[in-house]
């Protein structure tokens, strides 16, 4: 049996009996304590037994990082990787893929048979299992779990959260035997401290010893003096002096702008942050690095890292921000400014973390961050094995009081909330195999569904309080016996009674004007009055001094039982939202021709294999003949302008764009429509873009034009035009793999790629 050459924490001692045990497990564990030594035994086991493990990450970036990691820890020849571009060496022992690939090959469509894919496969490790908590890909990690063969261990490795426990109880219903292993120890603990602008070569502690707020911290001002004097000293600068004094250095700076990420990292360049022997050394990988990527030599950003300082953020080119992580391990690097993007993505590291701020604007206007958000970014202070502490520093703003940052620093982390959201290949992939009972039992174990209690709580606290209410109403005593019934018929013929005796005196008026004096009909109406009089005081109603309360108390009874009959529908229709959800999905497939008996036509099994937001708009797009004469670039700018999102504001591409390009986007704009009326009603609202912007770029760049060209056609940043690009190559990838549609399309989709696929877009 394998032993580590280190001793095992408590909770990591745990988690590797309940795997020995042969049990699936949920690691909950901050950031930096140690959870993929639990995967890792799991790879060892495999290794010894001749079995397979399947290792799951997020991201393609950290799946990358993973094959490099597990290739030099366990030899080349153990180690496969599947991201959505790659495949290599897919039958080893170790494969690591991200967790979309794996989502997929448990629907067996197009990656091959399930049995083949999963044969020989003892454990799934899922990394990052947090991310279920994903707005838009969170589902994923649902679908994986819920699919998941029960013979295959799952081992689920998450950052803290609240909820473990609920987690782990829902895989033991879905899955198999699963046991929890949670902590909220640091092996490198965190100390916090506050940066505040009147002190601007200090840094004070956030916390007393007891955990209070110290009272030395005074919040920023707000007048323009301030501002002013704030602006004339620039306090990235400051507080990256301040750590380089006091040896609190490297450091991950985290701001929520690209922009500012290099306007710090440029006023920061010149702080004297490296020795003379690491500036060689920078020197010495740096060169090395462009020979192999010579594509980087004029990098407007390669002066600054000779410095020791670095930008790291979504616009910048993946190749170079690969550059940037080396530097940095190697503690060479000694300040990065990023984007929060760096705290959820690769393993990266620091003795510091500095915080520009605890709000961050959105699409819908600034808001706080979360628990999460504030841990995964203070979470990366502290490397194991190198420091005894990991220091995070909040730097004091006008937009926030320090109580605030107390408070967060302070807070536990937030529970995992369901994602779970059925789309069209979701429908198609399970009737493919499943009978609607099937499906309907496979949906009502997502983890959505097991925890839609607590997601209902503040509607069963409302329904509680409705029926506590009624029972009261329910509990009035009548002094003579009688029921809300009798009441209600007593008020009934008392209101008759009332009405007959005012139409009785206008009777007998009219009569007299007639010099009628005892007209039949005047007669019988008044008998039938003096009936309703008699009816009426046989009630003790009549005289009861109780009546107007009790007739008060049934109204409002009235009223709260027709809430609670709304409050009970709205329960039944929230818990069964993800099935209603799948049978609108469901009913929209059939009208356009993708369901047949509930069974996929050829056009549904299209649209199964597409892996994309708006899957049913590609493929009425790939079906429609529209695509069919198109040129490997006119079909790449086509493609682009599909899956672009809106961009902020009016935005219009620099460069036009080819004939047949425009005319295939404005025949696509009938397709959309069709698809809108149906979706619209069964309640579904599925974005469907044709956004241009990129579109000329993409289709000058697959005709031979040059990357510096290329990017001096626009002002989006490189790493956005390389997203883009290699978004549309996803794309393309799966029409040139595609069946039931034009060959010609097909052809055309694997010239395009080829054409694509120069550097900087074949880096990773």
């Amino acid at each position: 049996m394998y032993k580590f050459d280190f001793e095992l924490d408590d909770f990591q001692k745990e988690a590797v009996k309940y795997i020995d045990e042969g049990k699936s497990v949920v690691v909950c564990a901050p950031t930096g304590a140690g959870k993929t030594c639990i995967a890792e035994h799991a790879i060892h086991r495999a290794l010894e037994d001749g079995t397979k493990v399947i290792y799951t990450t997020p991201l393609k970036a950290l799946s990358n990082q993973k094959f490099s990691d597990f290739g030099r820890k366990y030899g080349e020849d153990k180690v496969g990787l599947l991201t959505g571009d790659t495949s290599i060496n897919r039958d080893a022992q170790i494969v690591v893929m991200t967790t979309e690939v794996f989502r997929n090959m448990l629907y067996g469509t197009n990656l091959g048979e399930l049995a083949k894919n999963l044969q020989n496969v003892k454990y799934a490790v899922l990394d990052e299992v947090h991310y279920m908590n994903d707005e838009e890909r969170g589902t994923v990690w649902e679908e994986s779990i819920i699919y998941c063969p029960t013979d295959i261990q799952i081992i689920a490795l998450s950052a803290t959260v609240a909820n473990a426990q609920q987690l782990c109880d829902w895989i033991n219903t879905v899955h198999s035997d699963t046991e929890c292993v949670y902590t909220d120890f640091r092996p490198v603990p965190l100390r916090f401290f506050y940066y505040d602008s009147s002190r601007p070569f200090d840094l004070l502690p956030l916390l007393t010893p007891d955990g209070k707020l110290n009272s030395k911290i005074r919040p920023e001002r707000r007048d323009k003096n301030s501002r002013a004097k704030a602006k004339q000293r620039n306090t990235a600068k400051d507080v990256i002096s301040v750590l380089h004094k006091k040896d609190m250095l490297p450091a991950i700076y985290f701001t929520f702008s690209r922009k500012k990420c290099d306007e710090q990292m440029e006023k920061c360049c010149y702080l004297d942050l490296i020795t003379k022997e690491e500036a060689k050394e920078i020197q010495k990988i740096v060169d090395e690095y462009l020979k192999e990527n010579p594509y980087l030599e004029h990098n407007k950003h390669l002066d600054y890292i000779y410095h020791g300082v670095a930008s790291h953020h979504a616009g910048l080119l993946p190749g170079w921000k690969v550059l940037v992580e080396k530097l940095f391990q190697k503690g060479l690097i000694k300040v990065v400014f990023a984007t929060e993007t760096l705290a959820a993505g690769i393993n990266m590291t620091a003795r510091s973390t500095v915080i520009s701020a605890i709000s961050k604007r959105t699409d819908n206007g600034h808001r706080m961050l979360t628990a999460n958000e504030f841990l995964q970014m203070s979470g990366r202070a502290g490397r194991r094995g190198m420091d005894k502490v990991g220091y995070v520093t909040v730097i004091g703003t006008q937009f926030q009081s320090p109580e605030e940052v107390a408070e967060l620093v302070l807070s536990d982390a937030n529970p995992l909330e369901s994602r779970f959201s059925p789309k069209y290949s979701m429908v198609l992939n399970l009737l493919q195999k499943f009978s609607m009972d099937e499906a309907k039992e496979l949906i009502l174990k997502s983890f959505g569904y097991y925890s839609s209690s607590d997601r209902l709580k503040p509607l069963y606290t409302q329904l509680e309080k409705t029926d506590k209410t009624i029972e009261k109403l329910n509990e009035f005593v009548c002094p003579y016996k009688l029921t809300n019934k009798d009441l209600l018929e007593y008020n009934k013929t008392r209101e008759t009674y009332v009405v007959h005796r005012k139409l009785s005196k206008t009777l007998i008026k009219q009569a007299k004007q007639r010099g009628e004096k005892d007209a039949p009909e005047v007669t019988e109406f008044l008998d039938k009055t003096k009936s309703l009089l008699s009816k009426m005081k046989s009630y003790h109603c009549d005289i009861c001094r109780t009546y107007k309360k009790h007739m008060k108390d049934i109204d409002v009874l009235e009223r709260y039982e027709k809430k609670a009959e709304q409050l009970t529908k709205n329960i039944a229709n929230e818990k069964d939202i993800y099935w209603n959800k799948f049978k609108n999905h469901r009913a929209v497939l059939t009208k356009l021709g993708y369901l047949e008996n509930d069974f996929p036509t050829e056009k549904g099994m299209l649209c199964s294999t597409i892996r994309a937001e708006n899957e049913l708009y590609i493929a009425e797009m790939l079906l429609s003949g529209i695509l069919d004469d198109l040129t490997p670039a006119q079909l790449s700018a086509v493609v682009c302008a599909v899956i672009t999102e809106d961009l902020r504001g009016d935005v219009f591409p620099s460069q036009p764009l080819s004939h047949p390009t425009r005319k295939a986007l404005n025949q696509l704009k009938n397709v959309r429509k069709k698809i809108a009326v149906v979706q619209r009603d069964y309640d579904i609202d599925t974005e469907m873009y044709i956004n241009s912007y990129y579109s000329p770029l993409i289709e000058m760049w697959v005709e031979g034009l040059s990357w510096e060209e290329l990017t001096g056609m626009t002002q989006s940043s490189e790493g956005d035009v390389v997203r883009v690009f290699k978004r549309t190559i996803d794309i393309l990838r799966q029409i040139a793999n595609a069946q039931y549609i034009n060959p010609q399309l097909n052809e055309t989709a694997k010239d395009a790629i080829k054409a694509i696929l120069r550097e900087p877009i074949d880096v990773d």
